[in-house]
């Protein structure tokens, strides 16, 4: 469903950021969208469409500076993490 659309932050409450997007271009639930904040890339997942082309989003770090109208993008994926054999069998804190 997903089309690498472009948003906007609406309202950012904590961890909870609230995107607009235009009619149409609504991400799927679970889709990975990033943002730019400063220098660093910010990575929010969807986890509910709250009706008026917004999407709920989860971040996966601090929302400290985000601010109304920040461009958003869509990436057309879940969150993913690279493996290979140097991961295999490890543990690792995400914390």
């Amino acid at each position: 469903m997903s089309n690498k659309a472009t948003g906007s932050v609406a309202q950012v409450m904590g961890p909870v950021v609230d995107v607009r997007f235009e009619q149409g271009k609504l991400p799927a639930i679970n889709n990975a969208l990033t943002i730019l904040n400063g220098d660093k890339r910010l990575t929010i997942e969807v986890a509910q469409h709250i009706g008026d082309n917004t999407a709920r989003c989860i971040a996966m770090a601090s929302t400290d500076g985000l601010k109304r109208d920040m461009p958003v993008t869509d990436t057309g994926m879940p969150i993913s993490v690279p493996v290979g054999r140097k991961t295999l069998g490890r543990i690792f804190n995400v914390q």
